[in-house]
């Protein structure tokens, strides 16, 4: 299965944020809408990216840090997958790096982001197909 699939199944909505707004903003809008991450944009491209995790830390160092810009907290090297890349493969990379969203690209679109909730349940959504599949084949074949 490939990305392009999960990313099918989502809103096409992708929340983003500029480096220069300030990180309470960031906290607004994640609040929000419920998400754990926005895409840093700056001259339409990706600047970086931010998760509830990188304001946690950094208002553990520094409770005044609501008070600076997202560019400050932001995550500014982002790893980036394709639509055509494999699930298994995605969901090896954010586990080993340790990180739990994954903004996709076409070239320099941004067309989504991904979760590793949402490719976790993608890959349980094809184990499960494969499973059917072969219980209606054992089925058939008794």
């Amino acid at each position: 299965m490939k990305i392009k699939h999960v990313l099918a199944t989502k809103s096409p909505i992708i929340h983003t944020i500029t480096p220069q707004a300030p990180l309470s903003q960031a906290v607004a809008i994640l609040s929000e809408h419920n998400i754990g991450t926005l895409v840093v944009i700056e001259d339409d491209r990706i600047a970086g990216i931010i998760s509830e995790r990188d304001i946690i830390r950094a208002a553990a160092q520094d409770p005044a840090i609501f008070e600076r810009q997202v560019q400050h907290v932001m995550t500014a090297n982002v790893i980036t997958g394709r639509p055509s890349d494999d699930l298994r493969a995605v969901l090896q990379t954010m586990t080993n790096r340790r990180f739990r969203h994954l903004p996709i690209l076409d070239g320099d679109i941004l067309l989504g982001i991904v979760s590793i909730g949402d490719v976790v349940k993608a890959q349980l959504g094809e184990y499960e197909g494969k499973l059917d599949t072969l219980e209606t084949q054992i089925i058939e074949e008794g």
